[in-house]
């Protein structure tokens, strides 16, 4: 589900207005599930101090990538190699013969204090994941890439970092929305792609809402999958005695996911499929 979704103008960096948008996003989560634990998760251009005091002002917990800069490379260095740890993905393979897993990512955690201004402070964990530069393979010692966060979730540090690289899924959505609507957006005109922009939302929403009363493989399949099968639906409607009754093909493969959409949403009589 998309809680928020915003336009940027020319090159407005996408990190402007975040903390508006991120307070609104979670104002829609709350209303959906007061009791439900929130957490923001986004890249570097999100994590800001401004997104990070909206975080905290309104109770959720975060996990923000961190742009380099010299006070944060300054903590990065300061982290002892041995604390260190190698990071255990889901899906990640092992070496048949050592049993070790064929990957060099590794993970560990300072504290960090931020500064809002004003004299205020506040306290951070700074999660740091690093793997090796695959530009320098015949280097004499490792050179590695350094990728921060911050957060202040109580997780454990390989776990946190685990959470953390989930914020990644929302390329699906991005995928979804521009193999759909958002590849025809139609003018020239800010406003109108504004519109339009809202549009796609509401219809992603309603599509992903009508997948999960679906049910089966339609509760996590790609957007292009419940138009065919759920949306694009090959039936003749006809109303006989001013009883309404849908004419489906005989043999349709996705008859279940749609009879079970249907029963869900309109309640009507089971309805038994004819040859159109």
């Amino acid at each position: 589900m998309i809680a928020e979704a915003q336009l940027r103008s020319g090159k407005a960096a996408s990190g402007r207005g975040g903390a508006r948008q991120v307070k609104q996003a979670i104002t829609t989560a709350k209303a959906i599930n007061p009791d439900a634990t929130i957490m923001v998760r986004g890249d570097s251009m999100f994590g800001t101090k401004k997104v990070i005091t909206t975080c905290v002002a309104e109770g959720v917990q975060f996990s923000l990538s961190v742009s380099r800069n010299k006070p944060i490379t300054a903590a990065i260095e300061a982290i002892d190699e041995a604390t260190y740890t190698p990071v255990h993905y889901p899906g990640a393979v092992q070496d048949p013969d050592t049993g070790q897993l064929i990957s060099d990512a590794q993970v560990a955690e300072t504290s960090y204090t931020l500064r809002l201004g004003r004299g205020r402070t506040l306290a951070v964990r700074l999660v740091v994941r690093r793997v090796k530069d695959a530009r320098y393979t015949d280097a004499l010692f490792p050179v590695w890439r350094y990728h921060p966060f911050m957060t202040n979730s109580a997780l454990p540090v390989a776990e946190a970092d685990i959470t953390h690289r989930r914020h990644a899924i929302i390329e699906t959505t991005f995928a979804d929305l521009i193999d759909g609507p958002l590849a025809h957006i139609p003018s020239g005109l800010f406003a109108a792609n504004c519109v339009w922009l809202a549009c796609a939302v509401i219809t992603h929403n309603l599509l992903r809402a009508a997948g999960t009363l679906a049910g089966g493989h339609h509760a996590v399949a790609r957007g292009a999958t419940l138009r065919r099968d759920l949306v694009n639906v090959p039936a003749r409607f006809a109303a006989p005695a001013r009883k309404p009754m849908l004419h489906l093909p005989a043999h349709w493969p996705w008859q279940t996911g749609w009879k079970t959409l249907w029963d869900n949403v309109i309640s009507y009589p089971t309805i038994q499929p004819r040859a159109a």
